[in-house]
This record gives structure tokens, C-alpha cells and sequence, in this order.
């Protein structure tokens, strides 16, 4: 194992520890589920740290003993004299010093022997994405000269370093010895003299701690730039230069290492105290909480999505909050501009809204539907029908809260099924009702008017005009309207543009015809019947039907027939 000594003594090297996990121990003794407090309310969480590198394989670019050489090695720390010399042969199990020795359970009772080469590297898989504490490398030769780690966040295919040491950093790596790390670079690797002694000759040790002397580290949980310095995927050690020690030659010497230590955890964003390795090819899985999903917990369950994700800090664990669909709807989505526009309170939007609810959080009904104010908007049966009468009402559709429906002028009732006073029933369903007095007064049509020649050559005028504005003249309103074509032309020629178009009063008030400004109507009319022959006038005798376009080339088709002599007149 690691002496404890030697790991005091270096300045800084448990202090990254000891700001990381105290927390996290704490945690754990609190309750049986660390991501939740006694009340179960969320609280920030991880996992336990753990030795990543015990029992993983592990490979290295040059081994001893193919073929069988002779390597010396020194039995004391501090005497380079007394020296020992075996032989190294690959197909000897009791002469072999493969790389597992590196990771397995021995610890210092095994060694890798590289063999007499310049440079040597070990490179570790790691098995998936962990935020690193610390790595420790115990050697069973000398320390080298110059050593450089590296780590890799894609698995492998692509290296960044993350520190060096050497006694000579500018020669060795192109960078000057490092004694402190500032702001802008502490995501960048720096170059140490520290670890790189000759002595001990046996047992040295080169620890590194990657938030050591980084300025941002006590606030790890608030800083993403030292959050992803740590994630790794695979480790990789390349040893660049041996130092050269009296009374060992060259071919006789070696890179050895006894024992690699890896402490991180799984990268679960303190959304989850356990990992297991229960992911694809069994990559480890973090147990997520706080309603969290995913392999690191990056990413909110289905249907809590009414705030964005965050990862969880000691001050606020960010639990992801469910959409309120007022048990209406299983599924939701987020919405970042009502998320700003609600004071980032909430931005989930409800999606397929059942029991006849409609709205971004299904809280009203839609339309043709009244709620039920006997029954929280929680219930199935919170809206109801509105039940509007067919013939009585405008539309289908009621006040959401009174259920009252839009009734048709005369009509009174909640779902419009009774006339007025002063109102009564006509025998047309376009006007139910009409006043008393106008019952005998409207010409009203009972069904569909369908024109055909032989009923368009008996009218005096056929017009397509559109209403542009209205006034009151006494007895007659005055409407100004533009005449968009003439299919049928009277005797007194009527003129394409703004024309005057005459309504007595009593016939729009009887609803004998339905107008409305800014509409096109198909207006049709007989100068013989007019009350005033001299202006164009709609009486109750006329037709103002709201404009078709398929009407257009039909009556053209009338038209053509009437120039050609068609139209018989009397």
C-alpha cells in the first residue's frame, strides 16, 4: 500500500481530498438515502470514491523478458551499492513481470519491468466517465527523470495532458517549472520538478491531485471548467527519461512499477450516492435521484421537465420538477421562453391533454366544453359538455365558466332554446326567432337557394359588392359599398366601384337581411318590387348572400348565355 508519510509531507496533496469529500461522508451518515434529508427533501449527493484501477486490465508499450534479459534493481531506498540482478523471461511465470502486476490486488509485491528501453507507457481503461481525485504511481525502480500523464475523455482516441514532471521541464516538455496556476489556465496541465528525485531508489512514489493549487477548486460545484478537467475515460503514462545511477548500466536498467491508484467516482452530477456497472458493456450506471435519468444523471426523467436540468451544488440539488398537467396529461415539454417569462419558475407545456382539458397546463376545457365547478379541475369529469342548442345557438362553444352559449339574435337561455320576450318562433332555422311585430313583415327564405338561368333572368340585378361602411339616414341606413362585378346589369346601369346601397331600417331590424361591414355578399334584387326604383336598394324583398367564390364562374356562364339571347323578356 501507500505510506502515509511520504503523502504528508507533499504540500497540498490531501487538502483537494479534504475539500471534496467531507460533505459526501457526512452525507452518508445521515440517512439511508444521502440524496434526500430527513424530511425527503432533495439534497445534493455522490457517489463513494473508489479505487478505479484495482483488477482493471491494463497495457504497456514494453515489457521485459522476450526475449529473457537481465535486469538489476536496488533492495534498499537510499544505497545505490547493494543491487540485485535476475533475469526476466515472459514464459516464466516465477521470472515474468507482466503489466497486471501494475493493478492487481498485491500491491507492492509485484512489479512491471519495462526492460532496458528509453521510453516506456502504461495506458488504463478506466471502463467509463469518472471525475479523478487523485493518481498515485509506486515504483519498484528508481522514479524517472521526466514522466508524463495524460487522460483521455473520448476513450482513447484523442489525449490531453494533464501533468508533467521533470527535473528539467523546459527541455523536456517545452514548458517552464510551474509553482502556482491562475484563473485562465487552471483547466491546463503544468509542469512539476517535484517527484522526480533520484532517491528513494526503491518504493518512491508520484502522486497527482488534479484540483491542487487550481484557484477554483473550493468551489468545485460551481465551476464547469474543473468538473470536466477531472472526467476522464482512460489514463495513459508515458515514462520519457530514466535517471542514470552509478553502478547500474544501461542495459541492465529499467522502468518498474509495483502499483497504480486511481481514486475518483462516477460523474453523476450530485444526482446519485451509488454507481453500478449495469450500463451498456457494463459501463457504470449511476442510481439516479432527484428524478434525474441518464448514465451521469444529465438529463431530466420523462414528464419532469418544468425546469431546465441543472447539476445538483451543496446550496440547491435542482431536483427536476414534474409538469403540472392537473392529471390530465402524461407528457410534457420545455419551454424556455415561458421559463424566462415566468421568472424561471416554470416552463414545462403539457401535451395531449385529455378528459376534454386544453391549455399548456390542461387547467381549462376546450372548446365545446364548460368546467364543472362541483368538481376540482384534478377530475376526469372537471368538463363537461356545453350542450348548446343546434338551431338556438351561434356555435358549439359556452363560457368556460358560466356555460353560458352565443345566441342567435331573439334567442335567450343557457344553451339558447327559447326565444325572447317580445320575440317569436319563425319557421327558418337561419333566424329562430324574430320580433313579434317583423313576423308577417320578412320575406324569409326556409332552405338553400339555388340558382339556376331561369331564376336569374328574372331578377333585375345579380351583384357581387363588397360592404365598406354604414350610416343611419332617417328611416334607411345608408351603406357605402364597392361593387367588385356586375353578372346582371338593371336598366339604370349600375357602375363597378363605390356604389350607395339602400336598406330600410325595419328590414335590417327584423333581420329580413343580415349585413355585416367589411363582408362580400352575392346581392340580387328586383327594380319592380324596389320601394324606390331610382336607388339601389336591398329590402326585404332582395337577396344579400354571403359571398362564394364558386359562384363567380357560374354566373359568368349565366351571363354568356344571357348576351346570347337567353334570357327571355316579358
Amino acid at each position: 500500500g501507500f505510506g502515509g508519510t511520504e503523502l504528508l509531507a507533499m504540500p497540498g496533496i490531501w487538502w483537494g481530498l479534504g475539500v471534496l469529500l467531507p460533505l459526501q461522508l457526512v452525507l452518508l451518515g445521515l440517512a439511508s438515502d444521502p440524496c434526500y434529508d430527513a424530511t425527503r427533501r432533495p439534497r445534493y449527493c455522490l457517489p463513494e470514491t473508489t479505487d478505479l484501477a484495482t483488477g482493471r486490465p491494463i497495457q504497456a508499450s514494453a515489457t521485459c523478458g522476450r526475449p529473457p534479459q537481465r535486469l538489476c534493481s536496488f533492495s534498499h531506498q537510499g544505497d545505490t551499492s547493494p543491487h540485485q540482478c535476475r533475469l526476466c523471461d515472459q514464459a516464466d511465470p516465477a521470472s515474468a513481470h507482466p503489466a497486471a502486476y501494475v493493478t492487481d490486488a498485491a500491491g507492492e509485491a509485484t512489479c512491471w519491468q519495462s526492460g532496458p528501453v528509453a521510453n516506456a507507457s502504461l495506458m488504463l481503461a478506466l471502463g467509463g466517465r469518472f471525475e479523478l481525485l487523485y493518481v498515485a504511481l509506486r515504483f519498484c525502480s528508481p522514479r524517472p527523470h521526466s514522466m508524463a500523464l495524460y487522460k483521455s475523455t473520448d476513450h482513447g482516441h484523442s489525449w490531453t495532458p494533464f501533468q508533467f514532471f521533470s527535473a528539467r521541464c523546459l527541455r523536456a516538455y517545452g514548458l517552464p517549472p510551474a509553482s502556482t496556476i491562475s484563473k485562465n489556465t487552471e483547466h491546463e496541465a503544468i509542469c512539476t520538478a517535484a517527484q522526480t528525485g533520484l532517491t528513494p531508489l526503491v518504493g518512491g512514489l508520484v502522486a497527482f491531485m488534479p484540483l491542487a493549487g487550481r484557484p477554483s477548486a473550493r468551489a468545485f460545484e460551481y465551476s464547469p471548467v474543473l468538473q470536466d478537467w477531472v472526467t476522464a475515460t482512460n489514463l495513459r503514462v508515458d515514462f520519457d527519461r530514466r535517471h542514470r545511477v552509478l553502478g547500474l548500466r544501461g542495459r541492465e536498467a529499467s522502468y518498474g512499477v509495483s502499483e497504480l491508484q486511481v481514486g475518483g467516482r462516477c460523474r453523476c452530477n450530485g444526482h446519485a450516492a451509488q454507481c453500478g456497472a449495469v450500463g451498456p458493456g457494463n459501463a457504470p450506471q449511476c442510481q439516479c435521484r432527484h428524478n434525474t435519468a441518464g448514465p451521469e444523471c444529465e438529463t431530466c426523467r420523462a414528464f419532469y421537465c418544468d425546469r431546465p436540468w441543472q447539476r445538483a451544488t451543496p446550496r440547491d440539488a435542482h431536483e427536476c420538477v414534474a409538469c403540472e398537467c392537473h392529471h390530465h396529461s402524461h407528457r410534457c415539454r420545455f419551454n424556455v421562453e415561458l421559463y424566462e417569462l415566468s421568472g424561471r419558475k416554470s416552463g414545462g407545456v403539457c401535451l395531449n391533454c385529455r378528459h376534454h382539458t386544453a391549455g399548456r397546463l390542461c387547467h381549462y376545457c376546450q372548446p365545446g366544453f364548460k368546467r364543472d365547478l362541483s368538481r376540482p379541475i384534478t377530475s376526469r369529469q372537471a368538463c363537461k359538455a356545453c350542450q348548446c342548442h343546434p338551431i338556438g345557438a351561434i356555435s358549439t362553444m359556452c363560457n368556460q365558466t358560466t356555460g353560458q352559449c352565443p345566441c342567435k339574435m331573439g334567442v335567450t337561455g343557457l344553451t339558447c332554446n327559447r326565444c325572447a320576450q317580445g320575440f317569436q318562433q319563425s319557421r327558418t332555422a337561419h333566424i329562430p326567432c324574430i320580433r313579434t311585430e317583423c313576423q308577417k313583415h320578412c320575406n324569409l327564405s326556409h332552405g338553400r337557394i339555388h340558382m339556376n338561368l331561369r331564376k336569374y333572368c328574372k331578377k333585375d340585378y345579380v351583384l357581387h359588392a363588397q360592404l365598406l361602411a354604414m350610416v343611419e339616414s332617417g328611416e334607411w341606413w345608408q351603406f357605402t359599398s364597392s361593387v367588385l362585378a356586375v353578372y346582371r346589369q338593371r336598366r339604370v346601369p349600375i357602375r363597378r366601384g363605390e356604389q350607395p346601397l339602400w336598406v330600410p331600417r325595419q328590414d335590417l331590424a327584423c333581420g329580413c337581411l343580415r349585413l355585416q361591414v367589411g363582408k362580400a355578399y352575392l346581392v340580387i334584387g328586383n327594380d319592380a318590387e324596389s320601394p324606390d326604383p331610382a336607388r339601389l336598394v336591398l329590402d326585404r324583398n332582395s337577396l344579400a348572400l354571403p359571398w362564394r367564390d364558386v359562384w363567380a364562374h357560374k354566373l359568368r356562364r349565366f351571363q354568356q348565355q344571357n348576351r346570347r339571347g337567353k334570357c327571355r323578356t316579358p
